[in-house]
């Protein structure tokens, strides 16, 4: 009977948290954004299978850090920007609201050339209109709010769904190599170049700002005046988490498991740029693959653009407390990249130059997240377990010190 009761309670339980998926979607569409496809495929195509550990641990612990986000937006009532407002000095809150206005610079410049390219590649269209659509388009999505969150949050789990099943498709149509691909779950590099892609990678899928984001979508939306609901609102976000992380680390899997399989050590030319991926899965497989390809990073230009734009809306408001127009905000980090496009600058290259800008960002983020949530007088009776406070703060060590030794074998 316990277990009948049991079988009958999980429909129920997965009909409540579907309500609650809507958050966790709309933070793991910046983790399929278009500078995962730059160096995904760019790490495919050269290494093989070699970096496919940098995108299951990066996957993994973006679903504790969005956990911990999740979380601190339960817990407070405040998003993480607001929370470090109350709680760092001035001096520090400006440091960290300075370079968060940086890193959604580098994001939108990711975004908007990956949406530029792909309408380039669906219709031709120039590079520079191309950028300028996706942040119209990006603007169209934001203005969904005013209807309230779930219709923003439909569109952009829709969007999601388009990348999800792009990929998926394309992957059952590989040849992948069992014994590979097991080898390149076991960490290792081959030169300083590799090292650059992982931290590309890794700064591709741990996305800053989205770390800010997450709180915000949780902080103000759902009842939560007793322990017993806060608990259980807890359990169904990191349900969410779990399930929206876990499709977007096999979107991110699947694009350096097709590259890998298609393009290392094959003749076909150009396959570590956008542009060439595109012609080579026209070569390797058909029209159909390649059109595929193109809407995915469409879609993924289209949504990780509006989502860039509201996590700046939040930094700016949580560190600061000053709000812009909305036209202002989308025409302020839209320039650069606009800029970038008309100056005919490799927008491969641009992407993953965006990404490591984005990992040098992410510990700006994560340390305070896991300062603040190991405070039981502001977290309460969801304050973080010391395992997980310790973990986290692993991960945070890793991610900083990848930084550094980036930065060694660059300049030195």
């Amino acid at each position: 009977m316990s277990a009948m009761r049991t079988a009958a309670a999980r429909p129920a339980r997965m009909l409540r948290t579907a309500p609650l998926l809507g958050p966790a979607f709309v933070a793991a569409i910046a983790y399929v954004d278009p500078g995962n496809f730059a160096t995904n495929f760019a790490a495919g195509s050269e290494y093989g299978y070699l970096l496919l550990w940098v995108i299951v641990a990066a996957n993994i612990t973006a679903m504790l850090i969005q956990s911990l986000s999740a979380k601190l937006g339960l817990a407070t009532g405040r998003n993480l920007p607001e929370v470090c407002r109350d709680t760092f000095p001035r001096r520090v809150n400006i440091g960290l609201w300075v370079q968060a206005e940086f890193v959604a610079i580098a994001t939108d410049l990711a975004e908007v050339i990956g949406g530029a390219v792909a309408l380039y590649l669906l219709f031709g269209l120039p590079l520079p209109i191309g950028g300028l659509v996706t942040g119209v388009v990006a603007f169209g999505l934001l203005a969904l709010q005013e209807r309230g969150h779930r219709p923003f949050e439909r569109a952009v789990a829709g969007l999601f769904a388009v990348i999800v099943v792009g990929f998926v498709v394309t992957l059952l149509r590989v040849p992948v190599e069992v014994g590979p691909l097991a080898a390149g779950l076991v960490p290792a590099f081959a030169g300083s170049e590799s090292l650059l892609l992982a931290t590309g990678i890794l700064g591709a899928t741990v996305m800053p700002h989205v770390i800010y984001l997450h709180s915000a979508l949780t902080s103000r939306r759902d009842p939560r005046h007793t322990a017993k609901l806060r608990h259980r609102l807890l359990r169904a976000h990191r349900r969410g988490v779990l399930v929206a992380m876990g499709l977007a680390g096999v979107v991110n899997a699947a694009m350096l498991v097709v590259a890998a399989a298609l393009f290392h050590g094959s003749s076909i030319p150009d396959t570590d740029t956008l542009e060439g991926v595109h012609a080579g899965l026209a070569r390797a497989l058909d029209a159909p693959a390649a059109t595929m390809f193109a809407l995915a990073l469409l879609a993924s230009g289209f949504a990780s653009s509006g989502v860039g734009t509201y996590a700046g809306q939040v930094v700016m408001q949580g560190f600061v407390q000053r709000r812009i127009p909305l036209l202002a905000r989308r025409a302020l980090t839209l320039a650069p990249a606009l800029v970038v496009l008309s100056l005919g600058v490799d927008p491969t290259a641009a992407l993953v130059f965006s990404q490591v800008v984005l990992a040098f960002g992410i510990p700006f983020a994560l340390v305070p997240l896991v300062l603040l949530t190991r405070r039981r007088g502001l977290m309460g009776e969801l304050v973080n377990r010391r395992l997980t406070t310790a973990v986290a703060s692993l991960a945070a060590a890793v991610i900083i010190a990848l930084n550094a030794v980036l930065l060694w074998h660059t300049f030195a």
